[in-house]
C-alpha cells in the first residue's frame, strides 16, 4: 500500500487514478463524508448506487460502479458495500464485506491504478489497523494507494 496526502477526488480528476473506491452502506444514502462529496461531484456514482436494492443485506461485499468522464479524463468510481447501515454508535464496518469487495475489485480492475480513502475507518467506525492489512492482502500485486485527506 502506497500512502499519499491529498484530495482523492481531485487526484482522480487530475488523472492519478483509473479507479477510486469508497465505502458505502446498503441504504442508497451517500449522505455524509466522502460519499456525500462523491454524490455531489460525480452523480453518476450515486445513480449507480440507486440502481441497487435499498436495504438489501446481500449487497454487503459487492459493489456498484460508474464511469466518470470529465473532459479528457475518465475513471471509475466504485461504491463498495462495506457496511449495512449508518445509524447509531459503534462499529458499522463489516470486515468480511471489506475483504470480499476488495477481492472483487481486484478481479474487475486488475492492472489499474486504484485509490481509496480510509475505507471503513471513518464514519463506519472500523479499526484501520485491521482494515489496512485486509486491503494489502486482497489488492496484493496491484497499484493501490491510500489517500490521506488534505485539502
Amino acid at each position: 500500500m502506497r500512502t499519499v496526502t491529498g484530495d482523492l477526488l481531485q487526484l482522480a480528476l487530475n488523472g492519478e487514478f483509473d479507479v477510486i473506491i469508497h465505502g458505502c452502506n446498503c441504504q442508497c444514502q451517500m449522505g455524509k463524508g466522502i460519499a456525500l462529496s462523491i454524490k455531489q461531484q460525480f452523480p453518476e456514482a450515486y445513480a449507480a448506487d440507486c440502481l441497487t436494492v435499498k436495504g438489501d443485506e446481500k449487497k454487503l461485499g459487492t459493489f456498484s460502479e460508474a464511469e466518470i468522464i470529465r473532459g479528457p479524463r475518465s475513471f471509475h468510481v466504485v461504491n463498495a458495500y462495506t457496511q449495512f447501515h449508518w445509524r447509531g454508535a459503534g462499529i458499522k464496518a463489516d470486515y468480511d464485506a471489506i475483504r470480499k469487495v476488495m477481492r472483487a475489485v481486484k478481479s474487475r480492475f486488475s492492472g489499474k491504478r486504484i485509490g481509496y480513502p480510509k475505507i471503513g475507518a471513518g464514519l463506519a467506525g472500523g479499526d484501520w489497523e485491521i482494515i489496512h492489512p485486509i486491503l494489502d492482502e486482497e489488492l496484493a500485486g496491484e497499484d493501490h494507494t491510500y489517500v490521506e485527506f488534505s485539502a
